[in-house]
Parts: structure tokens; sequence; C-alpha cells
């Protein structure tokens, strides 16, 4: 099973995809340009990191997600949908009750926000059938959101689950010479 689930990320990493519009999006440029500004869509992403994610809001979940938000690069067992963003947010809260994020970087370009992010917490519950094991970890994400009239509709993103694997112990360390 574990093996499975090393294989699905794998996946993941090689399909995620640049953000294009897609054929059905009719939002023209200057339909995203006048929406809201880069700065404005940086910190509705800023904020579900910071609220949602590092202090498990979702009352804010609630507020900021679209209800048509698709996820094109979900995670195991997740949906790609509202729903399965919020699962995955929950599975996170649970398997890391301290989780937050360090924020490293952001850039926008009118509707689309790329966050570079390095994310910390102890593992006190079950992730990904590993059973807790107390131990401190962090792993760095790259997520791009689409932001459309305030709402979170879009979201692609790499983590490096990989490294976060090694910390549980599920995985062995490269050897050292």
């Amino acid at each position: 099973v574990f093996h499975d689930e090393i294989v699905r990320f794998q996946m993941l990493e090689d399909s995620f995809a640049v953000p294009k519009r897609h054929a059905l999006d009719k939002r023209s440029p200057k339909t995203e340009k006048r929406g809201m500004s880069s700065e404005a869509a940086k910190a509705v992403v800023r904020r579900n990191t910071e609220e949602v994610q590092g202090r498990g809001n979702f009352d804010v979940f609630e507020e900021l997600f679209a209800d048509d938000f698709v996820d094109h690069t979900p995670q195991p067992n997740m949906t790609p949908d509202k729903d399965g963003a919020r699962g995955l947010y929950r599975t996170l809260r649970a398997a890391f009750p301290d989780f937050h994020a360090d924020i490293h970087w952001q850039a926008a370009d009118g509707e689309l926000v790329t966050t570079y992010k390095t994310y910390h917490g102890t593992h006190e519950g079950t992730f990904l059938g590993i059973a807790a094991t107390g131990r401190k970890i962090h792993f760095e994400t790259v997520d791009v959101m689409r932001v459309h009239d305030g709402k979170i509709t879009e979201h692609w993103g790499v983590a490096n689950l990989f490294s976060l694997i090694q910390q549980l112990g599920a995985w062995p360390a490269a050897p050292t010479s």
C-alpha cells in the first residue's frame, strides 16, 4: 500500500503542468486585470495558508474557496474539488496539530498566485497510514492558486512529500558516505 502512495506522488509530480487558459474559460485577460489586484490575490492565498492551514479556521476556508473549486493535483484519497481540499486540510491538522507554514515568497500574474513555502509540524496523528511518531517535520511546497473575485477557484501544486515520508521513518534515508 505504501509503495502505491509513493507511485501516486511520483505521478502527481509528473503531471504538474503550468496553468494555461482552458478552452472553456471565457475570462479575458482584461477581465482578469479588472477583477483584483495581484496584491489582493496574494493576500487571499496568504490568508488561506495562515488562517486555514495554520490555525484550522474552517469558517475562513468556506469564505475563501469557491463552490466550484478545482484541484488539478489532488493528494491521494482526496477528490479534486472543494470537499477534497477541506478533507486534506482536516487530515493535515489532525495528523500535525501544530501544522503551519513559512511563506518564502509569492508572485502573482493576474489571477494566478504562486507561493513557495515550507510546512512544519509535529506528527501526532496517523498520516498516509503512518501512525503518530512524535517527530518534527518540514517539507517544501510550490502552489499556484487562481483567485477570481476574491475566491480561490483552482489549484496546482507540488510538495516534497518524499522528504516528509523519510522524516516519518517510513522510507529509508539515503545512505551517507
